[in-house]
């Protein structure tokens, strides 16, 4: 592996981990030469303990666990060895241990709606809560959102650590000239294909009737809990459709600025402690909210959420209606941009003709080979200008939406030019400079922190430092 292929692992874990889909933090950026144990192991040892680093340990299990994690990410583990995956586990332990020497902090109101949203995928994926905890060998499901959390807030914790190792590291233009120039021609990167890609989403009408229907089914609950003292926390468990439903609708941590919409956050610092709200509309769907807990500037509160039932002729109408947007703009009649504008009811994109933005590097160019998979599927073949077919797609609630796509720019895959890609050469020239301030940094902190390698693994050829600093 050359310089500039370590630059470019380095620069797609970084955008793994912004997306934080994968329980491991993939920071890795350095050169590994060669892995001399041999795979696999001749033995299985339960538990058993590979790496000591700090306060933390890294059991063969975690190595387990981090192939499965990748292959359910779909990232292939060819060539990936458990001296490679025990040395990344070292790492992020490394970080996480000076995050705690540091004092950087997590809170678990950050964690808990990520967990909660995290099993609401993992179950919709797999079929249901029993097969869920089948897969993963849990007896029950606050066993395996306990794992869940500490990995998500592990995870935080290291990666607030390696942005703090990094934040000061500034590029020049002249560090940028001579990083791209000091590339032999022959090796220099070739940028893979970009889009630009619109959306035009039409959702299906909630009527008055079914928001009626939301709105008395939590009076009637709200009825049970203030004058039949019945617990809030069962009917959320039994009743609402939000992820915290498995801790009873907890919600702990809120703060005025927290990352929550307008109406529940002035329902929850509106209310004394103890009292429950009356039912009230977010985008989310229709809730009622009890304040568990005021302290301070914070509150634990607890809620339930119910989505109103959509009738099917309200679905029809809505297909009928984005079939007629679509035809218009095939005809020429409307102009993509302008049929969003007008008729689009995603209010995030419409504004700006459609224009979706790239979650992980906030422009509107998406590399597609890194986009999601379900939006690389439906825009991969469109040619620039072209109208895909309609889609009906699902929200996290069942909740059924139509949207249809364009390639509104297309840039095809091409060698790197210093004038035309100054930008992303600079992205890469940047990356390699946090890489060396890394590796320095690094290298420090092992000398100064307890570590300790299984016999197992001594032969092992990792990046830093790790055997010789646990000897």
């Amino acid at each position: 592996m050359n310089r500039l292929l370590a630059l470019l692992v380095f620069c797609t874990t970084l955008l793994a981990h912004a997306q934080e889909d994968v329980m491991i933090d993939s920071t890795a950026t350095q050169q590994v030469q060669k892995d001399t144990v041999k795979e696999p192991f001749s033995r299985y040892k339960v538990e058993g303990v590979s790496a000591v680093v700090g306060d933390y340990v890294v059991l063969d299990s975690d190595i387990d666990k981090g192939y499965l994690e990748f292959q359910q990410q779909g990232v292939s583990t060819d060539g990936v060895t458990r001296c490679q995956l025990l040395g990344k586990l070292m790492e992020d332990k490394l970080y996480l241990h000076q995050a705690i020497q540091d004092s950087i902090m997590v809170s678990d109101a950050e964690i808990n709606p990520e967990v909660d949203q995290l099993l609401q995928i993992m179950t919709s994926e797999i079929g249901s809560e029993e097969k869920l905890l089948k897969f993963y060998k849990k007896n029950s499901l606050p066993e395996l959102r306990s794992e869940l959390f500490e990995a998500r807030k592990n995870l935080r914790l290291a990666g607030r650590m390696q942005a703090k190792v990094v934040e000061n590291v500034e590029i020049t233009p002249e560090e940028v000239r001579e990083f791209f120039f000091a590339i032999p021609e022959d090796e220099r990167p070739v940028f893979s294909a970009e889009v630009e890609v619109a959306q035009i989403v039409v959702e299906p009408e909630i009527t008055k009737d079914a928001k009626q229907t939301a709105i008395d089914r939590l009076n009637q609950m709200r009825e049970d809990i203030v004058n039949n003292g019945v617990s809030f926390a069962t009917k959320a468990g039994l009743y609402s459709e939000d992820g915290s439903k498995t801790r009873g609708g907890l919600i702990e941590g809120v703060k005025r600025n927290s990352a929550y919409v307008k109406e529940f956050k002035d329902q929850a610092f509106s209310l004394l402690e103890g009292e429950i709200s009356e039912p009230f509309e977010t985008q989310f769907g229709f809730h009622i909210l009890k304040v568990d807990k005021i302290r301070g500037q914070e509150v634990d509160v607890r809620h339930i959420l119910i989505y109103p039932e959509v009738p099917q002729w309200s679905i029809d109408k809505a297909k009928e209606k984005i079939e007629k947007v679509r035809a218009g703009i095939i005809d020429s009649t409307v102009t993509f941009a302008e049929a969003a504008r007008l008729y689009s009811e995603e209010k995030e994109t419409r504004n700006n003709g459609g224009q979706l933005i790239n979650p992980v590097t906030y422009d509107t160019r998406f590399d597609l080979t890194k986009m999601d998979p379900d939006l690389s599927a439906k825009v991969y073949n469109l040619a620039e200008g072209e109208v895909s077919k309609i889609f009906v797609e699902r929200d996290r609630t069942g909740k059924a939406s139509f949207k249809f796509y364009t390639v509104t720019k297309r840039y095809e895959e091409h060698p790197a030019e210093y004038v035309k890609d100054y930008e992303r050469i600079q992205g890469l020239a940047l990356k390699e400079k946090q890489i060396r301030a890394i590796e320095e940094w690094q290298n420090k902190q092992i000398k100064q922190t307890y570590v300790s390698v299984n016999e197992d693994y001594q032969d092992c050829e990792f990046s830093s430092d790790w055997v010789k600093s646990s000897n």
